[in-house]
Formats: structure tokens, sequence, C-alpha cells
């Protein structure tokens, strides 16, 4: 290594060269060079292809679309629509409910249309909860979930099942001993009770426009049967004095039956929600019903109505009624889950708007203004509720 340096004192020049050997700038350089080549892959990253978030996330992204492409071929559109209902979006509690109505208007429709035989009505309910039991087993066996669930919440099933089973059973009852409309009327109660359980016992949130929505839609239920029970309560007074005191009391003593079976069918609500977060499976809550209404309903079958042998037609009535109550339940089940009480509840009264339309469609139903103001007062309230959407609140 050379090095040359120059002083300049007055006129003189001196000039001065220094050379070093191969192995003193060795000795000297050795720290320098080390350091060299730890900063030498540093300064040529210039030189190496560059690598950003975007060319990163375009590089992952790529064979995942491919994954996702041939599972989309591999699944047929329905399975993806069934998909999507059951969880798909932020709107699946509020879309399970409303598809579990439409299947309940459904069944009325099928009932009304294609009924053959005259089944007791606890002879239809051990026929459709035996259904319910037999899908039920079948859907948890191919899902590879616990029969019974998972040891935590079993006593909510247990409960779920008693409390279900009173409110069914008083329902009965009801429609047994009360004029149909003022039944239904009363069974239109629950969703108003199951939002208020909700409030007590599972704390939720109960809000004005939620309300107001419930108020609203009942307010349809009331004009929609007005006629019906203002008829029906003109008859009632034309009759002979010695009869009204009886009727009054059988009336009013089933009209107490009607209101337990809303407040019962209200808990049964809050139990089935809490019963389907704890196990993370709505059918279980389906099942646990069946096993404890079918045995009932058909001891209760012999005990108090005279068994009707079904014939081929009503059979397979019957069964079709069963599966799509089957359906119906899961649905439920699956949007108290996903949704607030209050919400979905509201939803419900879209099956009586339905049926009422579709009653005025058929011509098997005249066509009136408390009809009409009644089914217009349950859309918008069913519309709002849908466009307000679901619960945004963390839990």
């Amino acid at each position: 290594m050379m090095a040359a340096s120059a002083n300049m004192n007055g006129g003189n020049h001196t000039v001065e060269l220094i050379v070093r050997g191969a192995s003193e700038s060795a000795a000297d350089g050795g720290s320098a060079t080390s350091a060299s080549e730890e900063i030498t892959p540093l300064l040529t990253q210039s030189e190496r292809p560059k690598i950003n978030i975007f060319s990163v996330y375009r590089s992952r992204r790529k064979p995942r679309e491919q994954v996702i492409k041939v599972s989309e071929t591999e699944i047929s559109p329905v399975s993806q629509f069934v998909l999507w209902v059951w969880n798909g979006s932020s709107y699946s509690g509020l879309i399970c409910m409303t598809l579990s109505s439409v299947t309940y208007f459904i069944m009325e429709v099928l009932s009304d249309n294609f009924t053959a035989q005259s089944i007791p009505l606890f002879e239809t309910a051990f026929a459709r909860c035996t259904v319910t039991v037999i899908l039920s087993y079948i859907w948890l066996r191919r899902s590879g979930q616990p029969i019974f669930g998972a040891t935590q919440p079993r006593n909510l099933l247990v409960l779920r099942a008693l409390v279900g089973y009173l409110s069914l059973l008083s329902f009965i009852y009801c429609i047994q001993r009360m004029p149909f409309s003022q039944a239904i009327v009363l069974s239109f109660t629950t969703p108003i009770v199951a939002s208020i359980m909700a409030r007590i016992i599972l704390q939720e949130t109960l809000k004005i426009a939620e309300i107001g929505g419930l108020a609203c839609s009942f307010f349809g239920m009331l004009f929609i049967f007005q006629q019906m029970l203002t008829t029906q309560g003109g008859l009632l007074k034309a009759e002979d004095a010695s009869n009204i005191n009886l009727r009054g009391s059988q009336h009013m003593y089933a009209v107490l039956i009607g209101l337990f079976s809303s407040i019962s069918g209200g808990i049964c609500y809050c139990l089935i929600k809490a019963a389907a977060k704890a196990s993370d499976q709505p059918v279980v809550t389906v099942l646990s019903f069946g096993i404890l209404a079918s045995p009932a309903a058909g001891i209760c079958t012999f005990a108090f109505e005279e068994f009707v042998v079904p014939g081929f037609y009503s059979l397979s009535l019957m069964i079709a009624l069963g599966t799509l109550s089957f359906l119906a339940e899961v649905l439920l089940a699956r949007g108290l889950q996903l949704e607030k009480i209050s919400k979905v509840a509201n939803v419900q009264f879209i099956e009586a708007a339905l049926s009422q339309l579709w009653g005025i469609s058929t011509s098997r139903v005249a066509p009136s203004f408390g009809r009409l103001v009644g089914c217009l007062l349950i859309l918008i309230s069913v519309s709002c509720t849908l466009f307000l959407g679901p619960q945004k609140e963390t839990e």
C-alpha cells in the first residue's frame, strides 16, 4: 500500500512516499474487511428482486383462490345457499327465523288443502315429534356430533324439554276449548313474552325500536282477527243466560291456560338460546324436546283421545308435515342461537301476514280493511327489523 503526503514551507516542496507490505495492510484492515463482508449483503439488497406487501399478498392469494375455485365447482348452488343461510353472513340469525316462519306457513297451507282424515291433536303432535326425533338423530350421527350434547348444557336441555312440552300441552288444550282465532292471538303473545323473559333471564337489552316493532306487529294481529273476535263475542251474548256463566268460566279458564302457554313458550325460547349456545349445536335442543314430547304425546293420545289409524295418504301427509316441522324448529333454534330474541321474535309475525294474504288471494278469506291494515302493519314492522339488521353489540 502506498501513501503520499506533501508539505509546503516557503518555496520548498517535500514529498514523502510510504510503502507498506501486504501483510501489514491485511493486519490493519482485517476488521474493516470483516465489517465490509457483513455490510455487503445489506448493500446488495437493491440487486435482488424487490418484494413488498402487495407482491407477497398476490403470491399468497393465488393458490388460495385456486382452492376456493375448485371447492366452489364441487359444491352445488343449493349447498352454497344453505351454507350461506346457516352461517354465511351476519344476517344468518334473522334469515333463519324468517325461513322458519315461512316453513310454518307452508305447513299451514298443506294441512288446509290436503287434509284427508280428521286426526286428533295429540296424535298429530305424536307423529310430528316422532319424525323430529328420527331426523334429529340422523342429523347428529351424520355430522359426528354427540347425541346428547356436552355434559354442561344437559340441565338446560332437560328444562327446555319440560317447559316446551308444557307449552305444547297447554296450547293444545287452549285450541280445544277456545275459538281458533282467540287461541292464535294468544299464541302470538309468545314473542312478546319471550322478549321480556330474555331481558330478565338472559339480561338482553330491549331497545325502544324493538319494543315498537313488537307492539306494531301485535296490533297488526288484532286488526287481522278483529272481525272474528267481535263476531264470536256477539254469538256468546245471544246464548241462554243459563249457559253464559258456564261458558264464561270455561272460557276464562282456557284464556288463563293460553297465557300460561305463552309464558312457558317465552321461557322456552330463552332456554333454547342458552342451550344452543352452550352446546354449539341447535339440533340438540330439538332432539331433547322430541325425546320427551314423543312418548308423552303418545300417552296422552291413548289416555284422552280415541286413536285413529291413518290411511296411506294421511300418513304420508303427516310424515311430510313432520319433516317440515323439524326444519322449522331447527331454523328457529339456529335463529335464537345467533341473534337477540327481541329481533327474531318480531320476525315470527310474518307467518300470520302470509297466511292472511294467501287466504285473500285464494278467496278462502274475505278481504277487509282490518285484515289489510293488519298485514301492512306486520310487513312494515318485520321489514324495519330486517333493515336495522343484526345486533351490533359485542357480548
